[in-house]
């Protein structure tokens, strides 16, 4: 793992607890204050690949960068077979199933710890999910490339649009965190029109993209 990765793993494995709570929120006004300013691309992206997971009745899914695990545990609930994630902080997985169990779907979920383009991952999938990794990876061509060559359906992704107040405050916020990397549209384009000449699709949902590629 290189030292920018290394930075950014403990990070998120000292933030483990407070992210996964991001998800628990009590219904307070400050709560959906915060929810409405901040946490809006959270809530679509996640209603967006639950609803893009289908049919998911089962389907074998990998969530990549999957931290408290909600994704892959609620299409577990749904009937998703087989879900595998994958974080690079050990608190994220341990959480996840913890989750799992509490869910009562533990039986069909995997969660692993470590770097997604080292680890050896050599089957395929219905559907992949990698939300909020990408804001993290220094050359996302690498995880792009390696997500496709592992799904048969569908594959989903997020990235941290850039420009705008919201994308300087957050580069500001993460300046002393992690390495934070943000993307245009246009850039978006052309990254995968370098990887894919299947159908992608690029919609701006509040401060991300939601970029789904369909590789049935």
């Amino acid at each position: 793992m290189s030292d920018a990765n290394i930075r950014t793993s403990q990070f998120f494995d000292a933030y483990a607890r407070d992210f996964n709570a991001i998800y628990n929120t009590r219904n307070t006004l400050v709560n959906r204050l915060i929810n409405r300013l901040l946490r809006k691309s959270m809530k679509l992206r996640y209603e967006k690949t639950l609803q893009g997971c289908h049919p998911i009745e089962g389907k074998k899914v990998i969530d990549v960068g999957c931290g408290p695990g909600h994704y892959g545990i609620a299409l577990a609930r749904r009937g998703a077979a087989q879900v595998l994630g994958i974080d690079f902080a050990q608190g994220m997985i341990d959480i996840a199933k913890k989750n799992a169990e509490l869910a009562g779907v533990m039986d069909r979920c995997r969660f692993v710890y470590g770097d997604f383009l080292k680890l050896a991952v050599d089957e395929t999938f219905d559907y992949a999910i990698v939300m909020g990794l990408m804001d993290y990876i220094r050359e996302p061509e690498l995880v792009i490339q390696k997500v496709l060559r592992i799904t048969g359906g569908k594959a989903f992704f997020s990235f941290p649009a850039d420009g705008g107040f919201w994308a300087w405050q957050r580069k500001l916020r993460y300046k002393r965190r992690c390495d934070l990397f943000l993307f245009t549209e246009e850039r978006l384009r052309q990254l995968f029109a370098q990887l894919t000449d299947k159908p992608v699709t690029y919609e701006r949902i509040s401060r991300d993209y939601f970029v789904a590629v369909d590789l049935g």
